[in-house]
Protein backbone atom coordinates (compact mmCIF):
# COMPACT_ATOMS: atom_id res chain seq x y z
CA UNK A 1 0.00 0.00 0.00
CA UNK A 2 1.37 3.36 -1.27
CA UNK A 3 2.29 5.53 1.83
CA UNK A 4 0.41 9.18 2.48
CA UNK A 5 1.46 11.37 4.97
CA UNK A 6 3.45 15.11 4.97
CA UNK A 7 4.96 15.86 1.86
CA UNK A 8 6.42 19.88 2.51
CA UNK A 9 5.65 21.98 5.50
CA UNK A 10 5.90 25.59 5.72
CA UNK A 11 5.06 28.01 8.79
CA UNK A 12 4.18 31.65 9.00
CA UNK A 13 4.37 33.58 12.58
CA UNK A 14 2.81 36.91 13.66
CA UNK A 15 5.76 39.56 12.82
CA UNK A 16 5.09 41.05 16.45
CA UNK A 17 6.38 39.52 19.60
CA UNK A 18 5.91 40.26 23.41
CA UNK A 19 8.47 39.00 25.61
CA UNK A 20 6.76 37.64 28.66
CA UNK A 21 9.54 37.80 31.10
CA UNK A 22 11.29 41.12 30.42
CA UNK A 23 7.94 43.02 29.53
CA UNK A 24 4.58 41.23 30.31
CA UNK A 25 5.37 40.31 33.88
CA UNK A 26 7.07 43.56 34.88
CA UNK A 27 3.48 45.68 33.64
CA UNK A 28 1.45 42.86 35.63
CA UNK A 29 3.62 42.88 38.76
CA UNK A 30 4.07 39.11 38.29
CA UNK A 31 7.80 36.75 38.80
CA UNK A 32 8.73 36.39 35.31
CA UNK A 33 9.62 32.53 36.31
CA UNK A 34 6.05 32.76 36.38
CA UNK A 35 6.13 32.50 32.21
CA UNK A 36 9.50 31.68 31.42
CA UNK A 37 9.58 28.49 33.89
CA UNK A 38 6.41 27.78 34.73
CA UNK A 39 3.63 27.93 31.99
CA UNK A 40 7.06 27.43 29.27
CA UNK A 41 6.63 30.81 27.14
CA UNK A 42 9.34 33.23 26.82
CA UNK A 43 7.54 35.25 23.55
CA UNK A 44 4.40 35.25 22.23
CA UNK A 45 3.32 36.01 18.50
CA UNK A 46 1.13 38.27 17.73
CA UNK A 47 -0.30 39.41 14.41
CA UNK A 48 0.87 43.50 12.74
CA UNK A 49 -2.38 45.34 12.21
CA UNK A 50 -2.18 44.31 8.45
CA UNK A 51 -1.75 40.54 9.37
CA UNK A 52 -4.30 38.04 9.97
CA UNK A 53 -5.58 34.41 9.49
CA UNK A 54 -5.94 35.01 5.59
CA UNK A 55 -2.57 36.39 5.17
CA UNK A 56 -0.75 34.31 7.63
CA UNK A 57 -2.15 31.05 6.01
CA UNK A 58 -1.62 32.44 2.31
CA UNK A 59 2.01 33.50 3.03
CA UNK A 60 2.29 30.37 4.59
CA UNK A 61 1.07 27.88 1.18
CA UNK A 62 2.80 30.45 -1.48
CA UNK A 63 6.35 29.52 0.37
CA UNK A 64 5.47 26.19 0.40
CA UNK A 65 4.53 25.76 -3.20
CA UNK A 66 7.04 28.20 -4.51
CA UNK A 67 9.50 26.27 -2.72
CA UNK A 68 7.95 22.50 -4.10
CA UNK A 69 7.51 24.45 -7.98
CA UNK A 70 4.19 23.95 -7.25
CA UNK A 71 0.90 25.49 -9.29
CA UNK A 72 -2.98 25.44 -8.76
CA UNK A 73 -3.61 22.49 -10.92
CA UNK A 74 -1.43 20.57 -8.94
CA UNK A 75 -3.42 21.35 -5.80
CA UNK A 76 -7.04 19.18 -5.56
CA UNK A 77 -8.32 19.89 -2.09
CA UNK A 78 -7.95 23.11 0.41
CA UNK A 79 -8.64 22.69 3.31
CA UNK A 80 -8.54 25.36 6.01
CA UNK A 81 -8.60 24.22 9.86
CA UNK A 82 -9.10 27.47 12.57
CA UNK A 83 -11.08 28.52 15.78
CA UNK A 84 -10.52 32.23 14.71
CA UNK A 85 -13.10 32.48 11.26
CA UNK A 86 -14.92 35.76 11.05
CA UNK A 87 -17.00 34.74 8.46
CA UNK A 88 -20.10 32.03 9.48
CA UNK A 89 -20.55 30.71 6.03
CA UNK A 90 -17.90 31.89 3.59
CA UNK A 91 -14.81 29.41 4.47
CA UNK A 92 -11.40 30.89 5.10
CA UNK A 93 -10.40 28.51 2.09
CA UNK A 94 -11.82 30.73 -0.31
CA UNK A 95 -9.70 33.58 1.07
CA UNK A 96 -6.61 32.10 0.82
CA UNK A 97 -7.11 30.29 -2.75
CA UNK A 98 -8.22 33.98 -4.03
CA UNK A 99 -5.08 35.49 -2.31
CA UNK A 100 -2.65 32.09 -4.13
CA UNK A 101 -4.63 32.93 -7.44
CA UNK A 102 -3.37 36.61 -7.45
CA UNK A 103 0.00 35.50 -7.85
CA UNK A 104 -0.13 32.29 -10.03
CA UNK A 105 -1.05 31.45 -13.22
CA UNK A 106 -3.67 29.40 -13.33
CA UNK A 107 -6.42 28.67 -10.44
CA UNK A 108 -8.00 26.89 -8.18
CA UNK A 109 -11.73 26.46 -9.38
CA UNK A 110 -11.80 22.35 -9.64
CA UNK A 111 -10.30 22.10 -6.08
CA UNK A 112 -12.31 21.20 -2.97
CA UNK A 113 -12.34 23.61 -0.16
CA UNK A 114 -13.63 23.86 2.98
CA UNK A 115 -13.06 24.64 6.78
CA UNK A 116 -12.93 22.90 9.75
CA UNK A 117 -13.66 23.03 12.94
CA UNK A 118 -13.10 21.36 16.57
CA UNK A 119 -11.08 23.83 18.68
CA UNK A 120 -7.37 22.65 18.20
CA UNK A 121 -8.07 19.49 16.68
CA UNK A 122 -9.36 20.77 13.49
CA UNK A 123 -5.64 20.57 12.06
CA UNK A 124 -5.20 16.55 12.29
CA UNK A 125 -8.92 16.23 11.50
CA UNK A 126 -8.26 18.15 8.02
CA UNK A 127 -4.59 16.03 7.50
CA UNK A 128 -7.36 12.94 8.27
CA UNK A 129 -9.89 14.45 5.34
CA UNK A 130 -6.99 14.63 3.03
CA UNK A 131 -5.49 11.60 4.07
CA UNK A 132 -8.65 9.79 3.59
CA UNK A 133 -9.26 11.65 0.03
CA UNK A 134 -6.45 10.17 -1.08
CA UNK A 135 -6.75 6.41 -0.01
CA UNK A 136 -10.00 6.46 -1.61
CA UNK A 137 -8.55 7.74 -5.07
CA UNK A 138 -10.74 10.83 -5.61
CA UNK A 139 -7.76 12.80 -5.77
CA UNK A 140 -6.58 12.38 -9.61
CA UNK A 141 -3.57 12.43 -8.75
CA UNK A 142 -3.07 15.49 -7.18
CA UNK A 143 -2.00 16.69 -3.61
CA UNK A 144 -3.98 18.47 -0.79
CA UNK A 145 -3.06 21.64 0.70
CA UNK A 146 -3.89 22.27 4.48
CA UNK A 147 -3.47 25.11 6.24
CA UNK A 148 -3.95 25.64 10.28
CA UNK A 149 -4.15 29.51 10.83
CA UNK A 150 -5.37 31.38 14.00
CA UNK A 151 -5.14 34.34 16.28
CA UNK A 152 -4.67 32.77 19.56
CA UNK A 153 -6.00 36.07 21.73
CA UNK A 154 -7.37 36.33 25.04
CA UNK A 155 -9.46 38.91 26.39
CA UNK A 156 -6.60 41.36 28.47
CA UNK A 157 -6.83 40.17 31.80
CA UNK A 158 -7.64 36.90 31.46
CA UNK A 159 -5.20 34.09 32.40
CA UNK A 160 -4.80 33.11 28.96
CA UNK A 161 -3.32 35.89 28.07
CA UNK A 162 0.22 34.41 28.64
CA UNK A 163 -0.60 31.84 26.45
CA UNK A 164 -1.43 33.92 23.19
CA UNK A 165 -0.18 33.41 19.80
CA UNK A 166 -0.41 34.12 16.31
CA UNK A 167 0.60 31.76 13.43
CA UNK A 168 -0.04 29.40 10.31
CA UNK A 169 0.90 25.76 9.29
CA UNK A 170 0.72 25.19 6.02
CA UNK A 171 1.08 21.19 4.95
CA UNK A 172 1.09 19.15 1.55
CA UNK A 173 -0.33 15.97 1.79
CA UNK A 174 0.28 13.42 -0.84
CA UNK A 175 1.09 9.97 -1.91
CA UNK A 176 4.98 8.79 -1.06
CA UNK A 177 5.60 11.96 1.19
CA UNK A 178 9.09 13.49 1.91
CA UNK A 179 8.41 14.14 5.59
CA UNK A 180 5.85 11.37 7.49
CA UNK A 181 3.84 8.43 6.48
CA UNK A 182 0.45 8.55 8.59
CA UNK A 183 -0.69 5.31 10.37
CA UNK A 184 -3.62 3.74 9.57
CA UNK A 185 -4.37 3.33 13.28
CA UNK A 186 -5.92 5.67 15.13
CA UNK A 187 -7.07 6.07 18.54
CA UNK A 188 -9.98 8.41 19.89
CA UNK A 189 -11.26 9.98 23.30
CA UNK A 190 -13.96 12.29 22.75
CA UNK A 191 -16.90 13.56 25.05
CA UNK A 192 -19.37 16.34 25.62
CA UNK A 193 -17.22 19.14 27.35
CA UNK A 194 -17.67 22.92 28.47
CA UNK A 195 -13.79 23.37 29.41
CA UNK A 196 -13.10 25.88 26.64
CA UNK A 197 -15.60 27.11 24.19
CA UNK A 198 -16.06 30.86 22.16
CA UNK A 199 -20.05 30.87 21.53
CA UNK A 200 -20.30 34.06 19.18
CA UNK A 201 -17.79 35.90 21.05
CA UNK A 202 -14.39 36.42 19.42
CA UNK A 203 -12.41 35.85 22.95
CA UNK A 204 -12.76 32.32 24.50
CA UNK A 205 -14.54 31.78 28.26
CA UNK A 206 -12.15 29.05 29.72
CA UNK A 207 -12.29 26.79 32.78
CA UNK A 208 -8.67 26.83 33.21
CA UNK A 209 -8.62 23.91 35.92
CA UNK A 210 -11.53 22.36 34.43
CA UNK A 211 -10.03 22.43 30.61
CA UNK A 212 -6.01 20.41 32.04
CA UNK A 213 -8.37 17.87 33.45
CA UNK A 214 -10.78 17.15 29.96
CA UNK A 215 -6.90 17.22 28.36
CA UNK A 216 -5.31 14.62 30.32
CA UNK A 217 -8.48 12.76 30.02
CA UNK A 218 -9.16 12.39 26.85
CA UNK A 219 -5.75 11.57 25.70
CA UNK A 220 -5.57 9.09 28.23
CA UNK A 221 -8.83 7.79 26.31
CA UNK A 222 -7.21 8.24 22.58
CA UNK A 223 -3.94 6.53 23.86
CA UNK A 224 -6.31 3.65 25.32
CA UNK A 225 -8.42 2.91 21.96
CA UNK A 226 -5.04 3.64 19.78
CA UNK A 227 -3.43 0.89 21.50
CA UNK A 228 -6.48 -1.21 20.96
CA UNK A 229 -5.71 -1.48 17.24
CA UNK A 230 -2.39 -0.74 16.96
CA UNK A 231 -1.05 -2.95 20.42
CA UNK A 232 0.46 -1.77 23.41
CA UNK A 233 2.92 1.10 23.26
CA UNK A 234 6.52 0.92 24.55
CA UNK A 235 8.77 4.16 25.24
CA UNK A 236 11.11 3.06 23.05
CA UNK A 237 9.20 2.08 19.84
CA UNK A 238 8.81 6.15 19.25
CA UNK A 239 11.80 8.66 18.73
CA UNK A 240 9.44 11.88 19.78
CA UNK A 241 6.02 12.32 20.78
CA UNK A 242 4.59 15.61 19.61
CA UNK A 243 1.63 16.86 21.48
CA UNK A 244 -1.05 19.46 21.21
CA UNK A 245 1.14 22.47 23.06
CA UNK A 246 -1.49 25.37 24.44
CA UNK A 247 1.99 25.95 26.53
CA UNK A 248 4.72 23.23 27.55
CA UNK A 249 3.61 23.14 30.96
CA UNK A 250 0.89 21.50 29.91
CA UNK A 251 2.60 18.91 27.91
CA UNK A 252 4.33 18.31 31.07
CA UNK A 253 1.53 16.87 32.93
CA UNK A 254 0.83 15.07 29.81
CA UNK A 255 4.16 13.65 28.99
CA UNK A 256 4.08 12.04 32.98
CA UNK A 257 0.51 10.56 32.44
CA UNK A 258 1.90 9.14 29.29
CA UNK A 259 4.71 7.70 30.02
CA UNK A 260 3.45 6.18 33.16
CA UNK A 261 0.93 4.57 30.77
CA UNK A 262 3.11 3.14 28.27
CA UNK A 263 5.65 1.58 30.88
CA UNK A 264 2.91 -0.40 32.80
CA UNK A 265 3.54 -4.00 32.46
CA UNK A 266 6.95 -3.50 30.68
CA UNK A 267 10.65 -3.94 31.90
CA UNK A 268 10.56 -0.39 32.40
CA UNK A 269 8.40 -0.29 35.07
CA UNK A 270 10.23 -2.98 37.22
CA UNK A 271 13.55 -1.40 36.76
CA UNK A 272 11.49 1.53 38.00
CA UNK A 273 10.27 -0.48 41.07
CA UNK A 274 13.98 -0.39 42.36
CA UNK A 275 13.53 2.78 43.77
CA UNK A 276 9.73 3.99 43.59
CA UNK A 277 7.86 0.34 44.01
CA UNK A 278 5.44 -1.02 41.14
CA UNK A 279 2.29 1.26 39.77
CA UNK A 280 -0.20 1.03 42.26
CA UNK A 281 -2.78 -1.58 40.76
CA UNK A 282 -6.73 -0.84 41.24
CA UNK A 283 -7.87 -4.08 42.66
CA UNK A 284 -5.06 -3.88 45.37
CA UNK A 285 -7.23 -0.21 46.97
CA UNK A 286 -10.08 -0.09 48.99
CA UNK A 287 -11.60 2.99 47.15
CA UNK A 288 -11.20 4.74 44.07
CA UNK A 289 -10.31 7.73 46.35
CA UNK A 290 -7.54 5.52 47.81
CA UNK A 291 -6.09 4.13 44.53
CA UNK A 292 -6.00 8.02 42.33
CA UNK A 293 -4.23 9.19 46.01
CA UNK A 294 -1.74 6.54 45.06
CA UNK A 295 -1.31 7.30 41.69
CA UNK A 296 -0.71 10.98 42.70
CA UNK A 297 2.00 9.93 45.04
CA UNK A 298 3.66 7.30 42.47
CA UNK A 299 3.35 9.74 39.33
CA UNK A 300 5.22 13.09 41.80
CA UNK A 301 8.13 10.04 42.74
CA UNK A 302 8.40 8.99 39.34
CA UNK A 303 9.20 12.62 37.77
CA UNK A 304 11.83 13.00 40.14
CA UNK A 305 13.75 9.65 38.41
CA UNK A 306 16.73 9.83 36.21
CA UNK A 307 14.87 7.44 33.97
CA UNK A 308 12.05 9.48 33.57
CA UNK A 309 13.83 12.77 33.59
CA UNK A 310 16.31 11.79 30.58
CA UNK A 311 13.00 9.70 28.67
CA UNK A 312 11.43 13.42 28.67
CA UNK A 313 14.93 15.36 27.72
CA UNK A 314 15.02 12.81 24.41
CA UNK A 315 11.60 12.30 23.68
CA UNK A 316 9.29 15.37 24.27
CA UNK A 317 11.41 18.30 25.18
CA UNK A 318 12.48 18.97 21.76
CA UNK A 319 8.98 19.21 20.44
CA UNK A 320 7.92 22.33 22.89
CA UNK A 321 11.25 24.70 21.28
CA UNK A 322 8.91 26.68 18.74
CA UNK A 323 6.26 27.16 21.16
CA UNK A 324 7.73 27.92 24.14
CA UNK A 325 8.81 31.10 21.44
CA UNK A 326 5.55 31.68 19.83
CA UNK A 327 2.69 30.78 22.03
CA UNK A 328 -0.64 28.96 21.55
CA UNK A 329 -1.28 28.48 17.64
CA UNK A 330 -4.24 26.98 18.46
CA UNK A 331 -5.08 24.15 15.29
CA UNK A 332 -1.34 24.87 14.38
CA UNK A 333 -0.13 23.36 17.36
CA UNK A 334 1.00 19.87 17.58
CA UNK A 335 2.13 20.24 13.64
CA UNK A 336 4.69 22.97 14.97
CA UNK A 337 5.41 20.72 17.83
CA UNK A 338 6.34 17.62 15.35
CA UNK A 339 8.23 20.91 13.32
CA UNK A 340 9.88 21.57 16.63
CA UNK A 341 11.49 18.02 16.66
CA UNK A 342 12.10 17.59 13.72
CA UNK A 343 14.09 20.48 13.64
CA UNK A 344 15.93 19.29 16.70
CA UNK A 345 16.88 16.03 14.98
CA UNK A 346 18.78 18.28 12.67
CA UNK A 347 20.60 20.47 15.26
CA UNK A 348 21.54 16.85 16.80
CA UNK A 349 22.45 15.31 13.92
CA UNK A 350 20.11 12.50 14.48
CA UNK A 351 19.28 9.83 12.21
CA UNK A 352 15.55 9.62 11.13
CA UNK A 353 14.80 7.94 8.85
CA UNK A 354 12.49 4.80 9.54
CA UNK A 355 11.93 6.11 13.05
CA UNK A 356 8.20 6.55 14.54
CA UNK A 357 6.37 9.41 16.51
CA UNK A 358 3.70 8.94 18.41
CA UNK A 359 1.54 12.43 18.00
CA UNK A 360 -1.21 13.14 20.32
CA UNK A 361 -3.78 16.22 19.36
CA UNK A 362 -6.29 17.85 21.26
CA UNK A 363 -9.46 20.12 20.80
CA UNK A 364 -11.70 21.84 23.59
CA UNK A 365 -15.06 20.38 23.80
CA UNK A 366 -13.80 17.87 23.59
CA UNK A 367 -11.57 15.15 22.22
CA UNK A 368 -8.35 13.85 21.21
CA UNK A 369 -6.59 11.52 18.75
CA UNK A 370 -3.57 9.77 18.72
CA UNK A 371 -2.01 7.81 15.85
CA UNK A 372 1.69 7.10 14.39
CA UNK A 373 3.71 8.99 12.09
CA UNK A 374 7.02 7.25 10.45
CA UNK A 375 9.44 9.72 8.96
CA UNK A 376 10.35 9.21 5.75
CA UNK A 377 13.79 9.43 3.64
CA UNK A 378 13.47 13.06 2.42
CA UNK A 379 12.49 14.54 5.81
CA UNK A 380 15.98 16.25 6.52
CA UNK A 381 15.76 18.22 3.42
CA UNK A 382 12.14 19.43 3.45
CA UNK A 383 12.44 20.33 7.40
CA UNK A 384 15.81 21.85 6.70
CA UNK A 385 13.99 24.29 3.71
CA UNK A 386 11.93 26.16 6.64
CA UNK A 387 12.80 29.06 7.51
CA UNK A 388 11.68 29.16 11.08
CA UNK A 389 15.34 31.13 12.66
CA UNK A 390 14.72 33.71 10.08
CA UNK A 391 10.92 34.61 11.01
CA UNK A 392 11.78 34.31 14.61
CA UNK A 393 14.49 36.41 14.82
CA UNK A 394 13.27 38.99 12.68
CA UNK A 395 10.05 39.48 14.63
CA UNK A 396 9.36 42.99 16.11
CA UNK A 397 9.73 43.25 20.23
CA UNK A 398 7.11 45.02 21.84
CA UNK A 399 6.74 47.54 24.70
CA UNK A 400 3.98 46.37 26.88
CA UNK A 401 1.96 49.79 25.49
CA UNK A 402 2.48 48.70 21.93
CA UNK A 403 1.08 45.55 22.85
CA UNK A 404 -2.09 46.90 24.24
CA UNK A 405 -2.62 48.95 21.22
CA UNK A 406 -2.03 45.78 18.63
CA UNK A 407 -4.63 43.81 20.64
CA UNK A 408 -7.34 46.73 20.88
CA UNK A 409 -6.15 46.92 16.50
CA UNK A 410 -7.39 43.14 16.60
CA UNK A 411 -10.40 43.53 18.70
CA UNK A 412 -13.42 42.95 16.93
CA UNK A 413 -15.39 45.32 19.42
CA UNK A 414 -12.88 48.57 19.28
CA UNK A 415 -12.20 51.09 16.31
CA UNK A 416 -8.81 51.74 16.28
CA UNK A 417 -6.61 53.63 14.22
CA UNK A 418 -2.89 51.65 14.90
CA UNK A 419 -0.09 52.48 12.64
CA UNK A 420 1.48 49.01 11.29
CA UNK A 421 4.74 48.33 13.34
CA UNK A 422 6.27 46.31 10.74
CA UNK A 423 7.02 47.25 6.38
CA UNK A 424 5.34 44.51 4.26
CA UNK A 425 7.48 43.02 1.25
CA UNK A 426 6.51 40.19 -0.65
CA UNK A 427 3.53 39.22 0.75
CA UNK A 428 -0.16 38.91 1.37
CA UNK A 429 -1.77 41.97 3.61
CA UNK A 430 -5.46 42.89 4.85
CA UNK A 431 -6.25 45.95 2.95
CA UNK A 432 -9.92 46.48 4.80
CA UNK A 433 -13.46 45.80 4.20
CA UNK A 434 -15.36 45.21 0.59
CA UNK A 435 -18.61 46.48 -0.16
CA UNK A 436 -20.71 43.18 1.67
CA UNK A 437 -18.52 43.50 4.80
CA UNK A 438 -16.12 40.88 3.20
CA UNK A 439 -12.35 41.30 4.17
CA UNK A 440 -10.22 41.88 1.22
CA UNK A 441 -6.58 41.69 0.33
CA UNK A 442 -3.59 42.07 -1.85
CA UNK A 443 -0.08 41.43 -2.51
CA UNK A 444 2.66 43.65 -1.46
CA UNK A 445 5.93 43.08 -3.54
Amino acid sequence: MTAVGIDAIEIRTGKLRLDLPETFAPAKGEDPGKYAKGIGIQYSSLPDVYEDIVTMGANAARELMDRRGLVPDDIGRIDVATESAFDNSKPVSTYIAGCLESVYDGDFHHANKGERKFACLSGTQSVDDAYNWIRAGRNRGRAALVIATDTALYARGDPGEATQGAGAVAMLIDEDPNIVALSTEQGYGSADETDFLKPNQQFPSVDGKRSIQVYLARMREALEDYESVAGDTHPDDFVYFPFHTPYPGMVRKAALLGYRHITRNTEVEEALAEDIGMQPREGDYGSREDYEEAIRGYMDELKETRRYQEWYERAIDPTVDISGQVGNWYTGSVHVARLSALRAAIENDVALAGEKLLVGSYGSGAQAEIHAETVQDGWHKEVDAVDVDQQLDGRYDLSFEEYELVHDAHNHEKEVDVDAFTQPSGEFVFTGWGRMNERRYEYVE
